[in-house]
């Protein structure tokens, strides 16, 4: 399976996908630990992670798919959602928690 396919089956088949560098319980950069806890601020505390870290080639693979160059990246029930900065925005506005209520945990 190509890269792009695995992102494509990863993003599909989870209603809330994390691209990040570490894990949500030891993140390996400020802007993952910063989307982990965003998400725990919304009530999200189980959701699949990748550690582009662990695989160079969904590393590559998810800012192509994307057409986003950084990461993490937050896919919710398939979409593209945005990276850290984005995120960061949406939680300030609500707008965020609001989006992850569509989701059933």
């Amino acid at each position: 399976m190509s890269a792009r396919e695995t992102i494509d089956q990863q993003v599909t088949s989870h209603p809330v996908v994390l691209y990040m560098k570490g894990n949500p319980s030891f993140p390996q950069c400020g802007f993952s630990a910063n989307v982990v806890r965003i998400l725990s601020a919304c009530g999200i505390d189980q959701f699949f992670s990748v550690n582009v870290l662990e695989e160079p080639e969904i590393r590559q693979g998810i800012k192509e798919y994307a057409n986003w160059p950084t990461i993490p990246q937050l896919y919710v029930n398939g979409e593209f959602v945005g990276g850290s900065d984005i995120l960061t925005e949406m939680f300030e506005s609500g707008e965020l928690k609001t989006l992850l209520e569509t989701v059933k945990a």
